[in-house]
């Protein structure tokens, strides 16, 4: 699944509790933490032409970030990092989760590999997670999910007054949320204040 989808998956999760805007932002950010592996992209291209070219993308990624020491990894960095300490490192826990879920159903490549995941690194290499019917990155089945979730961080924003756009600016947020009101009306109901902060 795309990076942005992740994402939104994870602030979406964020959102089911109640949390407040540092912890939303936490469990959201654990959404995406598992492709951190993949910016080994990154020297690979620089280095492509090179006598000895880095394949840290074509190793590495859903190697060292796809797997259940990352997802404790992150699980303590939320629980240090929290106001709702518990609570928030489950919702990062289950966020984190949920990127391996997408990436075992919706990332196939389009050369047709089908990204294993070896989920008990570094404890053991004895378990690689993979789906025959995995869909590839471009399928419908993506875009389902992706607009699913747009929809629901639009109804969220809407009711709730929040969106992504608080971990960058209050200021957009506000723009956001005004503009989805003025053109949808005002919410019958919006959230205690203190689950908008």
């Amino acid at each position: 699944m795309s990076p942005i989808t992740h994402f939104l998956i994870g602030w979406s999760v964020g959102c089911l509790a109640p949390l407040k805007k540092r912890d939303r932002a936490i469990v959201a950010v654990a959404a995406v933490a598992p492709d951190l592996d993949g910016l080994g992209a990154i020297a690979e291209v620089a280095t492509r032409n090179s006598d000895e070219p880095l394949l840290w993308f074509s190793e590495y990624h859903h190697v060292l970030g796809h797997n259940l020491g990352m997802a404790l990894a992150v699980m303590v960095v939320a629980f240090l990092a929290a106001e709702r300490r518990w609570l928030t490192s489950v919702m990062a826990g289950i966020s984190f989760h949920l990127h391996l879920l997408g990436d075992i159903v919706g990332g196939r490549g389009p050369d047709g590999y089908e990204w294993p995941i070896p989920y008990l690194l570094p404890f053991s290499n004895a378990w690689e997670l993979t789906w025959s019917g995995q869909w590839a990155l471009n399928a419908w089945p993506n875009f389902v999910v992706t607009g699913l979730v747009l929809w629901f961080t639009f109804h969220v924003a809407w009711k709730r007054g929040v969106s992504p756009l608080e971990m960058i600016s209050a200021r957009a947020n506000a723009a956001f949320v005004a503009t989805l009101r003025n053109r949808f009306g005002e919410p019958a109901a919006v959230a205690p204040p203190d689950l908008a902060r």
